[in-house]
């Protein structure tokens, strides 16, 4: 006979939700349902008189029946779309859920008394400005109107008034520094990054990833609920085809998102868009003004001057130094390494393809020197090999 189930849905990560649950015994979904298939394909022999036993072998009814926000998509859509009829079936004590589909919190709550929890995501304090402002210098060379901009538009998340995201659009040329400012914003909230590349934004398949599609299939609103940050990155905005753009109106002027499946409301976040856009007429240009307009700051970032690279390389060179073990320290000379370098500084600004640089450069006199005699000193790269 069916009992009354306790409904608790947890909206945030993995990693918190695991930390809700504790450490009692649990029941996953999936294997509850697997259960219950492997049951009605079991052959039963039964003659007059013993229906009973049919009862007795019936599955203990689950004290904790857990489902987590991926196993939706290995739940058939017609499970999903009766999935009280489900949970009757299964007839759990209690059902956790994490992050479910809009659909089944719908049904859950005409049905049952369900109690909601919700992560609070990490958010912009006065703290961090000061943190920002003060560690800048030391994770980016150059930019330095970026700090200063980055100031005045994070502030607003500092207010108790505040219940939106503020969005910015980072613009410029490649590997001068707008990931890197995300990733450095990111690490003083604490979490793990939600970075998307929307450069592979254009077949139907990534449609159905922005808009919605069946509950198998992977989503953006859910992993926006499944984030652990409060900064959200998407990377090269601009080589996303135009027909996504309706998709980000709503999070981007009142914070919420939504799609067939999942409806998110972000909150006070900082949402960052990357994009190498050269100027704001040509941003204003290729989004239309109605995506233009919904931004709350436009940020411009320059080409790093011959100088700046050449910062660039003594901290990259300083940084792949100090992995290196002893015995390789020994073979190696910094300061030529830097020097040999610098007569690069102005054939590339591109700050991820400068690390690549070092690397091959720092791997070609390591190779060398233990290929070498141990009497004679390593050769340094040519001119050629380090171009």
């Amino acid at each position: 006979m069916a009992g009354e189930t306790k409904v608790t849905v947890y909206y945030g990560p993995l990693s918190w939700f695991e930390e809700q649950l504790g450490k009692e015994p649990r029941t996953y979904l999936l294997d509850a349902v697997n259960e219950r298939d492997e049951a009605r394909r079991r052959i039963r022999h039964t003659v007059d008189g013993q229906e009973k036993l049919e009862e007795e072998e019936q599955t203990p009814r689950p004290k904790r029946l857990i489902a987590m926000s991926s196993d939706y998509a290995s739940v058939s859509e017609h499970a999903i779309t009766n999935f009280v009829g489900l949970v009757r079936e299964i007839n759990p004590k209690h059902l956790f859920l994490h992050n479910p589909p809009e659909l089944i919190q719908t049904q859950l709550d005409r049905v049952f008394e369900t109690q909601v929890e919700s992560f609070t995501y990490p958010v912009v304090t006065r703290d961090t400005l000061i943190r920002f402002r003060d560690g800048f210098a030391d994770q980016l060379v150059g930019q330095r109107s970026v700090r200063e901009r980055m100031l005045a538009a994070l502030y607003p998340l500092t207010t108790e008034r505040r219940t939106k995201p503020v969005v910015l659009m980072f613009y410029g040329p490649s590997g001068v520094g707008k990931t890197e400012t995300a990733q450095f914003v990111n690490g003083l909230l604490g979490g793990q990054l939600l970075r998307k590349q929307f450069s592979m934004f254009h077949s139907d398949k990534f449609a159905s990833y922005v808009f919605g599609g069946t509950h198998s299939e992977g989503s953006f609103a859910r992993d926006l609920l499944d984030r652990s940050s409060g900064v959200i990155l998407i990377d090269e905005f601009d080589k996303a085809n135009s027909v996504f753009h309706s998709a980000f109106y709503e999070v981007f002027d009142e914070g919420f998102f939504e799609d067939k499946n999942y409806r998110v409301n972000l909150g006070p976040a900082l949402i960052i868009c990357t994009s190498n856009y050269a100027s704001e007429d040509e941003i204003r240009n290729a989004l239309g003004d109605a995506l233009y307009s919904r931004f709350d700051a436009l940020i411009p970032f320059e080409q790093l001057s011959t100088d700046e690279i050449k910062q660039v390389i003594d901290r990259l060179v300083d940084g792949r130094i100090e992995a290196l073990s002893p015995e390789e320290l020994k073979l190696l000379d910094p300061d030529a390494i830097k020097a040999l370098l610098h007569g690069h500084a102005s054939a590339t600004s591109n700050v991820r393809k400068l690390g690549k640089l070092v690397d091959e450069v720092i791997s070609l006199m390591l190779v060398r020197a233990v290929m070498s005699d141990v009497s004679s000193a390593p050769e340094s790269p040519t001119a050629e090999e380090t171009a």
